[in-house]
């Protein structure tokens, strides 16, 4: 299958742990495709008597690894393996060494920068399988755990990077919010109803006088039972009806209605169900300004063009903003309408003119013979609309209300027969008033980053003569112990060496009284011994004096 002649064929392989380069023996195409020698690439001891590690370049970090991936799936020659190949692959050589690679987009931009010939696909197809099969076993020092540990993490970085989710401009966020606008409105209308069948049985006048289903639920939880209304609950009436009159004949329904009487038990629940009806209407608001300031994020021209929820609906047909922008006029025309669509063009009938952009008020202001050529002005300005929302780096709202100008003029024209301007002319206009304002919006941001700075050098000022003060203290403190404590031995030391004196002259006094005499080293002693031997002699020579005199005494009183 392959001689032991010089290595001509090197293979790249890229993995999550870095880069390595296979040494392949000789092998004939043909005998490498059979399927006998295909199952023995997935026997390691079969596959390394045929590829052997020539060279591997591990990445220094996860960054590195994220950058040389991101380079390769480009088709970039990346530094890193630029180097690598200049370092390991054999040169001047006879015969020019072949390099195999998987992707022939890398492949190409190595051959240009680097003059190598190339191979892809058969062999090297085959090769690069084995070694991505027994990658770890072929590189010392791998472990199968360690390879797939970092298979993890670049292909979790990778997808990040790929995605280059901004947080601001998540059209996710308006795909799920229209979707929940759309299932509130059913609900609210679902539960609405209940209310009204279930308090008509006791008040079966209030759904003729009044209409609106989130004010009738708000009357029934007010109201509750009938015959307690009066005259004092008139004012509580016109203000939930917003209407005098409306109150006046409420109050006079309840006096001659025809419903049944109910319970409190009744009444209770009803009022409950009442008062969840009010709060999921009120949060069904809450929820359209979000929408609102999110369309005013991710896409203020299509907003301003055709309005909130239907340009929300069509991000969420068409799955995000990027698909929207990606779609041609006439597939955004019939957006919503693929049934119908596919229906005509099953039967030979005539298509849809148009799909979710009928809800937008141009279509139904135009006339029944026009219908159609508004729709499909309006999917051309649209789609203009959302690529600019799409692809612009400052999010505005001009060139959307210069083609909401645009579509009423086209209006005008239809109705009146008054030329509209020029597109060219108005984009023109468009473009000046935008960059004024992309300016302005980078100014404010330039400012609130200045501020948000200000705040961080404060703060970080603060805490570091925080840090400072509270060292200081310390040290004051440990200043102070130390002085306490020198102090306290200080003490300690003196009355240690008072202690010591006076052992020591109890001692002396003990020797001098037993008439031993011990030599003192040091002069202290033999002074404290002196004055001891001079004090006892003292003692001994004032009885000796006594005796004298009383002797005298004694004498002189015989004489006498």
């Amino acid at each position: 299958m392959f001689g032991m002649k010089e290595v001509l064929l090197h293979v790249l392989f890229e993995h999550a742990a870095g880069y390595a380069l296979f040494a392949v023996k000789e092998v004939e195409e043909i005998g490498m495709l059979m399927p006998q020698v295909e199952e023995s690439v997935l026997n390691v001891g079969k596959f390394n008597s045929v590829v052997k590690l020539a060279a591997f370049f591990p990445f220094k970090s996860a960054q590195a690894a994220l950058e040389n991936i991101n380079a390769i799936s480009e088709g970039v020659v990346h530094a890193d393996l630029k180097l690598f190949l200049e370092t390991n692959l054999p040169s001047g050589s006879k015969k020019k060494a072949v390099l195999g690679v998987a992707d022939g987009k890398i492949g190409a931009a190595l051959q240009e920068e680097l003059g190598l010939s190339i191979q892809t696909g058969g062999v090297v197809a085959e090769i690069i399988r084995g070694v991505r099969l027994h990658f770890h076993s072929l590189v010392k020092g791998l472990t199968a755990q360690a390879a797939s540990k970092a298979q993890l993490g670049l292909g979790h970085s990778y997808s990040r990077a790929k995605v280059k989710f901004n947080v601001n401009r998540a059209d996710n966020m308006i795909i799920q919010s229209i979707a929940l606008l759309d299932q509130l409105d059913k609900d609210i209308n679902t539960f609405s109803m209940r209310v009204r069948e279930w308090y008509g049985y006791h008040f079966p006048e209030l759904i003729k006088i009044v209409s609106d289903n989130s004010t009738y639920c708000k009357l029934a939880k007010l109201i509750g039972n009938r015959k307690e209304l009066s005259e004092e609950s008139l004012e509580a009436l016109e203000e939930v009806t917003m209407d005098s009159a409306k109150a006046q004949a409420i109050l006079d329904a309840s006096r001659s209605s025809m419903g049944m009487d109910i319970s409190p038990i009744d009444l209770i629940n009803i009022e409950s169900f009442s008062s969840r009806v009010v709060s999921l209407t009120a949060y069904r608001q809450e929820l359209q300004e979000y929408l609102r300031s999110k369309m005013g994020q991710v896409a203020p021209n299509l907003a301003a063009l055709i309005g909130d929820v239907v340009g929300a609906r069509l991000i969420s047909h068409a799955g995000s903003l990027t698909n929207l922008a990606k779609y041609p006029a006439s597939t955004v025309q019939i957006l919503g309408a693929e049934k119908a669509l596919f229906r005509a063009l099953k039967t030979r009938g005539n298509t849809p003119k148009y799909g979710l952009i009928f809800h937008s008020t141009f279509i139904g202001r135009a006339a029944a013979k026009n219908k159609g050529r508004i729709s499909r002005y309006l999917a051309n300005k649209c789609t203009i609309a959302s690529r600019i929302d799409c692809f612009s780096e400052v999010p505005t709202s001009v060139f959307g209300d210069k083609l909401r100008d645009q579509v009423e003029e086209r209006l005008s024209f239809y109705e009146t027969g008054e030329t509209p301007r020029k597109n060219l002319d108005v984009m023109k206009e468009a473009v000046a008033e935008a960059s004024e304002v992309a300016a302005e919006i980078k100014r404010k941001l330039d400012k609130k980053e200045k501020k948000k700075k200000k705040r961080e050098k404060r703060k970080l000022e603060a805490l570091s003569t925080a840090e400072g003060e509270e060292e200081k203290v310390e040290v004051k403190k440990v200043k102070t112990n130390g002085d306490a404590e020198a102090h306290g031995n200080g003490e300690a030391d003196g009355s240690v060496k008072k202690k010591k004196k006076k052992a020591a002259a109890e001692e002396e006094e003990e020797v001098t009284t037993n008439g031993v005499d011990e030599a003192a080293p040091a002069k202290k002693k033999k002074k404290r011994k002196s004055e001891t031997v001079e004090a006892e002699v003292k003692e001994v020579e004032e009885p000796e004096q006594t005796e004298k005199k009383k002797k005298k005494k004694k004498k002189a009183a015989e004489d006498e």
